[in-house]
């Protein structure tokens, strides 16, 4: 079946030069894109419920952009001025730069990984005798925890906010040719909108490991994966499907 329409389970990229530009214009394709999943922060009573005091650290932790809005969001919420002296762990560079929303950058004491928070190792034991915050979502891939337990530093997770379904009853009646799914929640959100989702000739594009295996117990056929060494994005795998489905 030849490729026409894609609908990309994530929010539409804000750069007009993305791959999936190249790859809708170069094909002729239809692609859309609907996040599947949103995510929703909690409040302070939740904060205070799980015992959390923001003043009992001198370090923060942030993994993604949504855990530096939410940690600023509750800290006002929760009328705790941010001390100055705050020490800030960012898991890329992406996360520090986005960090200049709150503070300012250069007054900062500010510690960046490359790609993640495992090149921060060394000064993460610098300072092994501070207290360490944590802001997450309420899904938090084990490899975070372990690695932080691994350091033995004094440190606690706090769920700030978390991923929920979102509602889509209004594609219930629109077909795509392809289904791209970057994680797990994905494939749950539509196994929840679409609890009698019938597969047939759709085809599933999935990305990362923990994908593959929300698919395979979902019961859904895969027919294209990504990364690989031969097609380490999702565009080139599906670039790649469309090439060998057109001879």
């Amino acid at each position: 079946m030849k490729v026409k329409t894609i609908l990309v389970s994530q929010p539409e990229p804000a750069n007009e030069n993305s791959p999936y530009t190249r790859l809708k214009d170069k094909h002729n394709l239809k692609i859309d894109f609907r996040p599947f999943i949103h995510v929703e922060g909690v409040d302070a009573k939740d904060v205070r419920r799980q015992k959390i005091d923001f003043a009992d650290y001198s370090c923060v932790i942030l993994t993604s952009r949504n855990s530096v809005d939410h940690f600023f969001r509750l800290a006002e919420e929760m009328r705790f001025k941010v001390s100055d002296t705050t020490k800030y762990f960012c898991q890329s560079e992406a996360v520090a730069f986005y960090l200049q929303k709150y503070v300012v950058y250069r007054k900062r004491k500010i510690y960046v990984g490359q790609k993640s928070l495992n090149d921060l190792e060394a000064v993460f034991k610098k300072f092994s005798d501070e207290k360490f915050l944590l802001p997450s979502s309420d899904i938090l891939k084990p490899a975070t925890p372990d690695f932080l337990d691994g350091l033995g530093i004094d440190w606690t997770r706090a769920q700030l906010y978390k991923t929920v379904v979102s509602d889509l009853s209004d594609l219930r009646d629109v077909s795509y040719d392809v289904l791209v799914f970057f994680s797990p929640s994905g494939i749950e959100s539509l196994l929840h909108n679409f609890p009698d989702f019938e597969q047939n000739n759709t085809k599933i594009a999935v990305y990362g490991n923990t994908t593959v295996q929300a698919a395979d117990e979902a019961k859904l056929r895969i027919d294209i994966k990504a990364p690989s060494d031969e097609t380490p994005s999702m565009t080139m795998a599906i670039e790649k499907y469309i090439a060998s489905n057109s001879k």
